[in-house]
């Protein structure tokens, strides 16, 4: 996984990586440890791409809200029937990941700008100011900049580690 902290204006001031089990269900433990190891008191917002991640390691907003007591804001990009009847099918006896993902709740479509559409989650702040900052940190396109920037990080370190292993 790859943060970035970015301030209103778009400027980068600081990056965080952690790491997440493929299928597990750590990923909000990790995210938790990656905002504490930022060690920064002036973060306003945790902004998520998407609550499930790595092959449905699901993340509990909740617990990230409680423990780090920053508002979280889960954004997808397309609509959806949802998850559900995969989980099923891929973990059929695995009731706390359903649960998990039921908990999450409904997500909000909200109209960018720049006309597309994305879908909120959101916990510790209203709909309506996601929705404002949404817009605010979205230059182009739907994904807001701190999203966008954290997956080219993301995505260059995958490839980093992936062809260390390929040469050992």
């Amino acid at each position: 996984l790859a943060g970035v902290v970015m301030r209103k204006d778009l400027c980068i001031d600081g990056f965080v990586f952690g790491t997440v089990t493929i299928g597990g269900m750590d990923a909000t433990d990790t995210i938790i440890g990656m905002v504490r190891d930022l060690e920064r008191r002036d973060i306003n917002l945790i902004m998520l791409s998407g609550c499930v991640i790595a092959w449905f390691n699901i993340i509990d907003p909740v617990a990230v809200y409680s423990a780090t007591g920053i508002p979280v804001l889960g954004v997808t990009y397309n609509a959806s029937e949802g998850l559900s009847e995969n989980i099923r099918f891929h973990f059929p006896n695995d009731r706390n990941r359903l649960d998990a993902y039921t908990r999450l709740g409904e997500r909000t479509p909200v109209l960018l700008h720049t006309g597309q559409t994305l879908f909120l989650r959101s916990w510790g702040i209203d709909i309506s100011d996601a929705s404002r900052l949404c817009n605010d940190f979205t230059r182009e396109g739907k994904t807001p900049e701190p999203l966008r920037v954290a997956r080219l990080c993301a995505r260059s370190i995958f490839n980093i580690s992936k062809n260390q292993q390929n040469v050992l």
